[in-house]
């Protein structure tokens, strides 16, 4: 196997596997809806993480590079999402309160699109294993299968992690505590990202 695969592999696992919004709300998806109602989102963020890492590596980094307000104004907006999206996770009432605000295939796939932390991971991923002397958009592929290829097995364990809370967490009151502990750590995984 290549090295640059090889590298690129470790670096998806390190990113992919990290606690990090993603996770964060797969896991108390998982708890408070179910595996299964949970599969569509964990698919959406891998289909919709590895789009636009593919992007972002086939030369939309360049134009964002040009463009150096648009990073700011990206990462503080991405911010204000995660901040909501942790308030909803806060919020969150038992499952039966709930039916119907799983995040599923299309949301997650749209929430890359403002994850400040997916962001620095594609933009990271483009400067370390983009290659002067290849087409983009073929680096941009490459980058992308690696990337998909590692994402469902690192984001399995978060899920599962839910769905085993899920079992723990049988009052109403527990799942809150739960559900209030995933959103501070979604709110903590948002701090790294504003005070880089």
């Amino acid at each position: 196997m290549d090295a640059t695969i090889l590298s690129m592999t470790g670096f998806a696992v390190a990113m992919y596997i990290t606690p990090g919004p993603n996770n964060l709300m797969l896991a108390a998806s998982a708890a408070s809806f179910g595996l299964r109602a949970t599969v569509p989102h964990m698919l959406g963020v891998g289909v919709g993480f590895t789009l636009m890492l593919a992007i972002v590596c086939s030369g939309l980094a360049s134009v964002l590079l040009a463009w150096p307000l648009l990073l700011p104004l990206m990462r503080w907006g991405g911010a204000a999402w995660m901040l909501l999206l942790a308030w909803k996770i806060a919020t969150a009432g038992p499952p039966n309160e709930n039916a119907g605000r799983v995040l599923g295939f299309a949301g997650a796939m749209a929430f890359q699109w403002v994850n400040p932390k997916g962001w620095l991971i594609a933009l990271s991923a483009a400067g370390l294993f983009a290659r002067p002397d290849e087409a983009l958009w073929m680096q941009g592929l490459r980058i992308g299968v690696v990337f998909f290829a590692v994402a469902l097995p690192c984001m399995a364990p978060w899920m599962l992690l839910g769905a085993g809370a899920r079992r723990l967490l049988r009052s109403p009151g527990s799942l809150r505590a739960f559900n209030i502990a995933m959103a501070v750590l979604l709110v903590v995984s948002v701090a790294p990202v504003l005070l880089d």
